[in-house]
Parts: structure tokens; sequence; C-alpha cells
């Protein structure tokens, strides 16, 4: 109630129910729609870059197989592939063949991109979520102990080994670990997704999806089951403990923030212990931004899959993806690529759209 000048009483004004839900920015429906929109300009400047940073070389077929052919037999390739066109004819016909999911064919090996993106795309996404499952399970925790101890000399320690693990390359990591596990202990495979027998089997299983753990689960066989993981372990630590110490420093930030909070206050004020605190008040705030940041990391993830799978000999897209910018392929490299962009995008979408569930501040 307001008093007003009169000396009456009046009721305040109440704004309509639609105007305040509006008000908060947006519904979560109105969010996920947004996202979702954004997905293809972001695609589009992706492959847009992707597409005229290849042509900054030159055409494909001169870098890739130019030395190889005679000029009459290269001007035959040239005009077979449509490279005698100019620039933006070509870029307005593979946006067409994107579209259509055509992302061309090797001028190397001949060979459609497509299938070369079935054939080893699934052991690149096998890699990435072994190395986001070691990122999750050591950078979380680590991150609660360092919150939990902080300003002493555990969180001093944690501290730095997050920074190592985020300077370290990927190369350089999985090398010492090679050195380490293969070469001095002996307890683990040097490289491949498994060995040679067992590759063989799992080849021969009915409809195999190409993701090694998957197919190894479904023979039943607990050799197999081993094998595979054993082959993964060192792939999956050289990738997931880069980004494990981001996900270290965030945990760690955002879980002391939380703890100085009113609400964490008033639960010490009733004898709750600081680890539960912890554990139980301060640590799903502190997943938030994990997960916001997520889509990006996987992003990294992709791209040091690189590296990963050419120091590990992982046969997934990073490995393809080098040996055809070793041979100058660079239609081979920009139809991987796009692929890559668009999981990215996807990603990053699922991600934002599982933060607004969690977070309901986040809204346009």
């Amino acid at each position: 109630m307001t008093l007003i000048t009169d000396g009456s009483l009046t009721a305040p004004p109440t704004s309509s129910p639609g105007k305040s839900r509006s008000s908060g920015g947006g519904g979560l429906g109105r969010y996920i729609v947004i996202r979702a929109i954004l997905i293809v300009p972001t695609v589009f400047i992706l492959v847009t870059l992707v597409f005229f940073l290849m042509r900054v070389v030159g055409n494909p077929i001169t870098a890739s197989v130019g030395g190889r052919l005679t000029e009459a037999q290269l001007q035959e390739r040239l005009a077979a592939a449509g490279y005698d066109r100019p620039v933006i004819v070509q870029y307005l016909e593979y946006l067409g063949q994107i579209v259509r999911g055509d992302f061309g064919t090797t001028a190397t090996d001949n060979r459609e991109i497509s299938g070369i993106l079935l054939q080893y795309g699934s052991a690149t996404i096998e890699l990435v979520f072994y190395a986001l499952v070691v990122a999750l399970v050591l950078g979380i925790p680590l991150g609660m102990l360092a919150a939990y101890v902080r300003d002493r000399w555990p969180d001093a320690i944690l501290r730095v080994l997050a920074i190592l693990a985020y300077a370290t390359p990927v190369f350089f990591a999985g090398l010492l670990l090679k050195l380490t596990f293969s070469v001095w202990l002996g307890w683990l495979p040097l490289g491949g997704r498994a060995s040679t027998r067992v590759a063989i089997a799992l080849g021969r299983i009915d409809n195999p999806t190409g993701i090694y753990i998957v197919d190894a689960l479904r023979t039943g066989n607990s050799t197999i089951i081993v094998d595979v993981l054993s082959h993964a372990v060192l792939p999956a630590l050289a990738l997931g403990v880069l980004t494990a110490g981001i996900f270290l420093r965030l945990v760690r930030t955002n879980v002391i923030g939380t703890l100085g909070s009113e609400y964490v206050d008033a639960a010490r004020s009733r004898g709750v212990s600081e680890f539960r605190l912890v554990r139980a008040h301060a640590l799903k705030p502190a997943l938030i931004p994990i997960i916001t940041v997520m889509g990006l990391q996987i992003a990294m993830l992709l791209g040091g899959s690189v590296l990963t799978e050419t120091t590990f000999g992982w046969r997934g897209l990073g490995f393809q993806l080098q040996q055809y910018l070793s041979a100058r392929d660079f239609i081979a490299v920009q139809g991987i690529v796009a692929v890559l962009a668009v999981i990215v995008a996807v990603t990053n979408f699922v991600v934002d759209v599982i933060a607004a569930l969690i977070d309901p501040r986040v809204r346009y």
C-alpha cells in the first residue's frame, strides 16, 4: 500500500505477468531459438574463412599434384575440378555442395571426403570423449581440494601444476608419457587404437560403430576391452590434462567466491564443516562456468587431437588432417576443417542450452 498526498490509500501499480517475465531478458525458449539460429552464420563465417585461406596458396590441384603432372594434364585436371573459373563462382558452388553434404573429393588419393569423415571421425570423437573424462575427473576434484586448502602449500602446488598442464604442448606431454610408461616402464602400448589382433576382431563384428570401446563392449570379451582401454590411456592423458588444468583453476576460483556468500556463512554458523560446505554448497555454482566454457574446451580438444593423434598413431581425423597437410591436399584439409567447424558450432549450442537449463540467469 502506498500513501499519497491527499491522505487516501491506493494500491501500488502492478505489472502484467507477461511483461514481468520478459523483463528478465527473455525466456528459455527464445534463448534456445536465438542460439540455434546463430549456428548458421557461425558455420558460414568459418567455412568462408577456410575456403579463402586455402586459396591464398593457389589452387588445390596445383598445390597437391602439380609437380607430378605435365602442363596439359594439369590444365585438364583444373578444368575438370572447376578451378579455372572465377573464385566467387567456385565459392558459391562450394557453399551449395556443403548444403547438400558433399565436401568434395581429395586430390591426392581421389577419395570422397564424406567417406573419410565417416571412417575416421569416430576415432576422433572417441579420443575427445576420453580426454574430456580425464579433464573432468582430474580438474573438478583437484579444484575443490585447492579451494578447501586455499592459501596453503598444497593449494600453491596445485596451482603451479595447473599452469604447467595448461602451458605444456600436447606433443611434448605425449612424448614424455610414451617415454615413461611405454619405453622405461613398459606398462602401456606405444601407440595405436588397439593391437593388430584386436583391431581385426573388432572389424569383423556386425555393423561396427568405429568407436572401439563401444564395439569392444559389444563383444563381451574382457581381453579386447582391456586392450582397447590400455591403448587409450596415454592419448587421453596427453590431451585431457591440458583441459584439466583449466577446469582446476575455474573450480578453485568459483568455489572460493561461493564460500564467501551469505548463505554459506549462514550454513557455517550452524556448524557445517568446511569440507561439507565445499562439497554440498559451493560445488554446483562453481560448475556453471565450467559448463559454459566446455564448448570452447571441446574446440581446443579437437585442435589438440591433431598433434595427439599424430604422436600416438591414433588414426582419426586429426591424423588424416596432418597427412593431407603434408601432401598439400588442400581440398581434403578444407573439407575436414569445415566439418570440425560444424561440430564445434553445434557443440557450443548444446553446451549453451545445458548452461541455460542449469542457470536461470543465462538469457538474452
